[in-house]
């Protein structure tokens, strides 16, 4: 068998990040995905001396004695395209964000002044340059305001967009197609007959694309036929960037993957638990990551090497989720295999078993937010045990 790190670099050999494209800054793809190229400014920000505050442009030295009283020559509110000038002696009725007449070196924040529209009372001096936010003070042109490998999030659209940019190269993130595979799979909220269940895979394999930071493509259900299996995948790698599948992986007779795929494909058993049959291939240029059905294994197979891959596909480092965390009460693992079991852990990086560990055990699963990885080695997990846990990712 292979061990869980030699089919999570060999999955991670495979894989290669997509083709750079142009994004524009409204679409809703551009969050997450990762900038191919440095975003430089096309313009000095700001592009204009402008008040920090609402309140009155003056001369710093002609409010060096106050309290005085200045005549107002007018007002200027932000957006104000005229030319303004300040004459000494004088002051203007300035908005933030609205651009300081020429002559004028400081702004009088209104609550130091009578608030006056004619003239006004200033109460206290201000020191040359108070209150005034300076062409290019914050970048100047040719500054680059994000740099390539930037996994892009709300705060970075300001400065790009404000660099002159309506759009960006970026590794986009992966667009990911679901396929699971069984004649007894029925959509949720149908009436089951006998021997028929309700598909849990497609919606949970459809959740964690999405709470991972990826794009869902199609989800879809085939039967146990290789010819309708090998149709569903071949159509799909057609809309997609790559294609996760559940079920038909076993040694069983009705293995849809292997009778679609068993000469294209490669299907392997991983040194872990559970998720121990796996399978992967290409379909052109589209990566197919055959998890097994049952809805646990799914879980931590994606976890553990679908997650990565994709992460490398759409330009992102492969960081270190994990943490380590001490047991609280504990439970057995099988000889010879890695074991992620689901755990509940708590804000001081205590954990306990969330229930049985069977692939199958759905309650278990519902109550976990994280996997304790049990290294192979390791048959009994004790109280006091330090282990390395990866926390659940929760939503999008």
């Amino acid at each position: 068998m292979r061990s869980v790190e030699d089919h999570r670099r060999h999955l991670l050999d495979q894989v290669r990040s997509l083709a750079p494209r142009r994004i524009p800054v409204l679409a809703p793809e551009l969050l997450g995905s990762v900038l191919a190229a440095d975003v430089v400014s096309g313009a000095a920000l700001p592009g204009f001396d402008n008040s920090a505050m609402d309140g009155y442009a003056v001369r710093a030295a002609d409010v060096a004695d106050a309290p005085v009283t200045l005549p107002v020559d007018g007002d200027i509110p932000a957006g104000d395209t005229r030319s303004s000038v300040l004459q000494p002696g004088t002051a203007w009725r300035i908005m933030t964000g609205a651009p300081v007449p020429a002559g004028a070196d400081s702004v009088v924040q209104v609550e130091l002044t009578d608030g006056g529209t004619h003239q006004v009372r200033v109460e206290h001096a201000v020191a040359p340059g108070t209150a005034v936010r300076r062409l290019g003070g914050d970048v100047q042109k040719g500054d680059v305001v994000a740099l390539a490998g930037t996994r892009i999030a709300p705060w970075h659209i300001p400065a790009i967009v404000s660099a002159g940019h309506a759009e960006v190269e970026v590794i986009p993130r992966p667009r990911v197609g679901i396929v699971t595979t069984g004649d007894e799979l029925r959509p949720a909220g149908s009436d089951l007959a006998y021997g028929q269940v309700i598909d849990c895979n497609g919606p949970m394999l459809a959740s964690l694309v999405t709470a991972h930071g990826f794009a869902v493509g199609a989800v879809r259900a085939v039967g146990d036929g290789g010819p309708e299996t090998r149709a569903a995948l071949t159509s799909l790698a057609g809309e997609v960037d790559a294609i996760v599948t559940s079920g038909g992986v076993s040694a069983g007779a009705f293995e849809p993957l292997k009778l679609a795929f068993a000469d294209d494909f490669e299907f392997t058993q991983v040194a872990m638990q559970p998720g121990k049959p796996q399978g992967f291939g290409m379909l052109g240029d589209v990566p197919v990551f055959c998890l097994p059905g049952n809805p646990v294994s799914s879980l931590v197979s994606f976890e553990v090497f679908v997650a990565p891959a994709l992460r490398s596909m759409a330009g992102r480092p492969d960081a270190a989720r994990s943490v380590r965390a001490t047991v609280q009460t504990g439970w057995s693992s099988p000889p010879g295999r890695a074991q992620f079991a689901r755990v509940v852990l708590d804000h001081d990086r205590r954990i306990v078993s969330s229930g049985g560990q069977a692939s199958h055990i759905m309650g278990g699963l519902a109550h976990a937010n994280a996997l304790a990885v049990v290294p192979a080695e390791v048959t009994q997990v004790h109280e006091g045990d330090v282990l390395e846990v990866i926390p659940l990712i929760g939503g999008a």
